[in-house]
């Protein structure tokens, strides 16, 4: 059993859609980052980065203790490395999966964050800021839809968790008022993923843990 320490965020997504893809039985622990949850000593010592996502996993291959990890880029290649699922197992395949991983987390997830801060969320309205993050979340938007233009998935033909971490942040081009008519190949893509059954059932589970939680356009 994996107990997932999450809150309905696109990272917090990004797990319980991988739990999902990969079958493995796993147990919600809500953490409202809003009511300041993620600050309690018992989530610090799990993740002492005060973030979610987070995971503890009972099982783990080496059959010793229990393994706690944060970070959502380390927890996606963690349970592709549990599973052998969604993770290539060749080098080249694996490089392909892990470049786009770093992309999402450095990049589109950073930016995209940044952007909805300032769109929605900064105490005071900051014209530069907001174009500032603008202009770069679609400079990633079109990386994204040049790659695609030639891939069926972000790091080749098929389905990885660099996908499942990519889709939770690009899935909000609606929230960030991005014009995804601009990206046809990252729209195809998106609605790709938005309609596997294992992302409708972690999308599902986030409106039962938060029914506020705030849905991309795709899946309401």
């Amino acid at each position: 059993m994996i107990d997932l320490h999450y809150w309905t965020t696109p990272n917090g997504h990004k797990i319980s859609i991988c739990l999902e893809e990969m079958q493995l039985p796993y147990n919600i622990v809500p953490v409202d980052i809003s009511k300041g949850e993620q600050f309690t000593p018992a989530f610090l010592a799990i993740a002492p980065n005060n973030k979610i996502p987070a995971i503890v996993d009972h099982e783990p291959l080496d059959q010793g203790g229990p393994v706690a990890l944060f970070e959502s880029g380390a927890i996606l290649t963690y349970l592709g490395n549990k599973t052998g699922q969604f993770l290539p197992a060749n080098p080249r395949g694996r490089a392909a999966v892990a470049q786009w991983l770093f992309w999402q987390v450095g990049g589109l997830g950073a930016m995209a964050g940044q952007l909805h801060f300032f769109q929605s969320l900064a105490p005071e309205h900051v014209p530069f800021a907001i174009a500032r993050f603008e202009k770069e979340v679609n400079r990633i938007f079109a990386v994204l839809d040049k790659q695609l233009a030639n891939h069926a998935f972000i790091a080749g033909p098929d389905y990885t968790i660099a996908d499942m971490a990519a889709f939770t942040w690009a899935a909000t081009y609606d929230m960030l008022k991005l014009p995804i008519e601009k990206y046809p190949h990252a729209r195809r893509w998106l609605e790709t993923i938005a309609a596997r059954p294992a992302v409708k059932r972690a999308y599902d589970k986030a409106r039962q843990v938060n029914p506020a939680a705030p849905m991309p356009a795709l899946l309401n």
